[in-house]
């Protein structure tokens, strides 16, 4: 970290896409932009492209999620892993439903991201000393694919076009201004920065 000009602590952001298999660890110093730490080949998931619909579909999840203190759990069988806080505002309402969605180590899931022991021990590291020196919250968001117009154009047969979309305005935010959008659910669809304080939404938060 130290030599890419990061240190423990300083703000952390995940970014994950299903299809190619990859996390991604963002990182920002000091109120400045995230920029990309690491890159992690995630070892499993389970299901396949979609978000996931309810307790039991062996379904990983796609979305906005934010990991709070509460949702870190260092005593895993899959040796460390953060909770992803699935259903989070949006899920519920559309009456998603499901439980112990995580981030952990190990290559097997019934519904999680498995990167690997050695793997997560990184992760989980950055992403602990980020909540334990003062962020509130650690934004994951979670994507079927690089989200770019020839990969939407690709699946205009997707009955999940629409929720992709939606996705794709979150990660151009993110891509665009190097910091992850305020996010919220109004009326089944996620909508950011302002738009997230409109009446009627639900802001995503992690456990508080």
């Amino acid at each position: 970290l130290s030599a890419k000009g990061f240190m423990l602590g300083d703000e952390a952001h995940v970014r994950i896409f299903k299809r190619e298999h990859l996390l991604e660890l963002w990182m920002a110093h000091q109120g400045g932009a995230f920029r990309l730490v690491k890159s992690y080949a995630i070892c499993t998931y389970s299901g396949g492209l979609g978000p996931k619909l309810a307790e039991g579909d062996r379904q990983a999840p796609e979305g906005f999620y934010r990991v709070a203190y509460k949702q870190l759990n260092p005593n895993s069988r899959h040796h460390l892993a953060f909770n992803l806080g699935f259903p989070n505002a949006f899920d519920r309402e559309l009456g998603r439903t499901g439980s112990f969605l995580m981030v952990h180590g190990g290559c097997s899931s019934i519904g999680c991201y498995a990167v690997g022991d050695a793997q997560v021990d990184e992760i989980y590291a950055v992403v602990e000393a980020a909540l334990a020196k003062g962020q509130p919250e650690v934004d994951v968001s979670i994507f079927p694919f690089r989200l770019t117009d020839a990969a939407l154009t690709a699946e205009a047969g997707s009955s999940w076009l629409p929720f992709w979309e939606n996705l794709k305005q979150g990660s151009d935010l993110f891509e665009s201004t190097g910091t992850p959008p305020r996010v919220a659910a109004c009326k089944g669809t996620y909508v950011f920065n302002d738009d997230a304080l409109g009446p009627g939404c639900t802001p995503i938060t992690g456990w508080v």
